[in-house]
């Protein structure tokens, strides 16, 4: 267990199932003194010093929290049995990535539907000799994936965003050539840079991340990634080459500036609600790394004032952290808190798009 002081709260970080929890310092205090075997007894007359409460509400206090503590450490993931490889693929697809070579056999379009829609644009014509081979293939109740004839797992077809996830996961690990421990961390977030520093915008789906994202990539800046943003132990958040998805309601929005979008491939999600078409990013260059300057929630809000205010950390870290991934390394998840502590967080509400490119072209400059 690793705790962490950001701004009034502390951070507890269970690492028995990779588990970040934000609770009071007296809390943490006692998960902590639990944690190190330390006896209830011993506890309790610690509390009562510090807080003016009775010994008996201080003993159902230090029960509560162990029942916290022993609840964190039974949970964990099942793992479940492998789907059984079919003899052929029905989809077979080829992808550049800089200079590496990908062959991707799905076994139907139901599993290329989960996956290629984004890459197309990455999509070449069949070549005799690749540099990796992901293969993808489920029943009716699992999906199994494998990357060079290793097996790398099986998740329920009801919870295949985890599956989704880690199919990115050995691809951006290929692109840049580190392993899944040099990562602290991959953020449901889209990343744009000025060459020189990036910043992540956030926000909950429909708020208009990815749509205020083609807008600064229009105006100059650079798509690092959109949706699946990854940040390595070096601190430094690396590019990813999906394409941008961009929803039906952004289209008058941005048909303007990308009159390509008219004629790209619709892709309706029916379990999402969403129908998307995909945008390619001005990035060229996936081996792109860059620190992060900021990161941002960002909402698009009809007819409203430009708003940005600096947030809590701590709010931040609590929009941020459920939708991520992050590391199960003690060293890594310390990288993380402690780069989260000095991360400036802020939130960015507009309606004119003028003025939210101008504001996040001053928060690059630090003229706010």
């Amino acid at each position: 267990m690793t705790t962490k002081k950001l701004e009034n709260k502390q951070v507890v970080w269970f690492q028995d199932n990779n588990e970040y929890l934000v609770v009071e310092p007296l809390i943490a205090e006692t998960l902590s003194l639990l944690d190190k075997k330390i006896s209830k007894k011993e506890i309790v007359s610690q509390i009562t010093k510090q807080v003016n409460i009775p010994s008996q509400q201080a003993i159902d206090l230090v029960a509560d929290i162990e029942t916290l503590l022993i609840s964190s450490e039974e949970k964990n993931n099942k793992k479940l049995p492998p789907v059984t490889r079919p003899k052929t693929f029905e989809v077979i697809k080829y992808y550049s990535v800089n200079s590496l070579l990908f062959k991707v056999s799905y076994a139907s379009d139901t599993e290329a539907f989960l996956i290629h829609p984004k890459f197309a644009h990455l999509e070449i014509d069949k070549i005799a000799q690749t540099d990796h081979h992901f293969e993808v293939y489920n029943d009716t109740k699992s999906i199994s994936f494998s990357v060079d004839d290793a097996l790398i797992g099986t998740w329920s077809l009801k919870e295949v965003h985890y599956f989704q996830g880690k199919f990115s996961m050995e691809l951006v690990q290929k692109i840049h050539k580190k392993k899944e421990d040099e990562w602290i961390g991959v953020f449901h977030a889209s990343a744009v840079s000025n060459h020189n520093n990036s910043i992540l915008f956030l926000g909950d789906s429909g708020n208009g991340k990815s749509t205020s994202l083609a807008l600064l990539q229009a105006s100059g800046f650079t798509c690092l990634a959109d949706d699946f943003v990854p940040v390595d132990n070096s601190l430094n958040v690396h590019s990813f080459p999906s394409a941008i998805s961009i929803k039906k309601n952004s289209l008058e929005t941005l048909l303007p500036i990308y009159p390509e979008l008219k004629t790209s491939a619709q892709f309706h999600f029916k379990k999402l609600n969403k129908i998307v078409r995909y945008l390619p990013t001005n990035n060229h260059d996936y081996s792109l790394k860059l620190p992060c300057k900021a990161l941002i929630f960002i909402k698009y809000k009809k007819d409203s004032d430009l708003i940005f205010n600096k947030i809590s950390n701590i709010t931040a870290f609590e929009q941020l952290v459920p939708d991520s991934w992050l590391s199960p390394i003690p060293q890594n998840a310390k990288l993380f808190l402690d780069w989260f502590e000095k991360l400036p967080c802020y939130q960015l509400t507009y309606s004119d798009n003028e003025k939210m490119i101008e504001t996040v072209k001053k928060v690059f400059a630090n003229e706010l």
